[in-house]
């Protein structure tokens, strides 16, 4: 018989405004990070298929969701305190985290900056932003920008941009997208300025723990930099690597089983270097 407590959602206070998050399972914490601009929603399939095995929490992080918003111009740094507040609300001294895209990088700068309140670190999807990428996102990060229209143009406009990357048909997965992205206060493409913003080569060797690389075979932006963070990882204990086989930007919902699979066995601390 399955005893997992059912999902519930809080509110918690913290030096920003109020955070918003969903829970379940109990145990050891887990945090989960979204990529941006999404909310704690990207996990929705995912946290279930966690939640025998581990107290998953999945926050809305800092200016996304429900949570308080922040003015611009959002840091990475920023997130992770957030995180870290989040945390501390809830009264949370140690925890698991995995981050996607975006929130790949915040569980970086958490690692990193808070070594004594992480524990295992999963890095899904998570962008290498290094010089070059910062180059490279110099004039705007080429997603998740659209200008508002009287007409709606713009919604049209943030479906189109992340199509070609969602799997066929999308309807659904981009719907809950352009929710997030709609979102009061959000703005769709602050996150990925804010990973343009930070120098992780500065600070990813910082990382003391073990490290899941996990990709999606179907992403082409973030896959090609599981080798330089796997090459930088160099205060890691031990780094391991999985690919999702038809993995693609929405990887947490649309493959959660295979997500939830692998991300057990290395919570479980059993080693993974293979493809599903």
């Amino acid at each position: 018989m399955d005893i997992t407590p059912p999902l519930r959602f809080g509110y918690a206070d913290s030096p920003f405004g109020q955070l918003h998050y969903a829970e379940q399972g109990a145990g050891r914490p887990l945090l989960l990070l979204h990529q941006t601009p999404r909310s704690w929603d990207e996990f929705r399939e995912l946290i279930p298929l966690l939640a025998p095995h581990r107290r998953v929490i999945a926050m809305d992080m800092v200016g996304f969701g429900a949570s308080a918003k922040a003015p611009a111009p959002h840091t990475i740094e920023l997130f992770a305190a957030g995180a870290l507040a989040l945390l501390d609300a809830l009264g949370i001294e140690y925890a698991d985290v995995l981050g996607h895209h975006t929130g790949g990088v915040v569980a970086v700068e958490l690692a990193a900056s808070a070594p004594e309140r992480v524990g295992l670190l999963v890095l899904s999807s998570t962008p290498w932003t290094d010089s070059r990428f910062r180059r490279s996102h110099a004039d705007g990060p080429g997603v998740d920008e659209a200008a508002h229209a009287p007409g709606g143009d713009h919604l049209l406009t943030l479906w189109r941009l992340r199509q070609p990357y969602y799997p066929d048909p999308a309807t659904s997965l981009l719907d809950r997208f352009v929710h997030d992205a709609l979102a009061p206060g959000v703005d769709p493409a602050e996150g990925h300025r804010a990973c343009a913003r930070y120098y992780m080569e500065d600070k990813i060797g910082s990382v003391k723990t073990s490290v899941l690389l996990l990709g999606a075979a179907a992403d082409p932006f973030a896959l090609p930099a599981m080798a330089p963070l796997r090459e930088n990882l160099t205060g890691a204990p031990s780094v391991t690597s999985a690919v999702v086989d038809g993995g693609m930007i929405p990887l947490m919902e649309h493959k959660a089983a295979e997500v939830a699979e692998i991300v057990t066995m290395f919570l479980t601390e059993s080693p993974i270097e293979s493809a599903l």
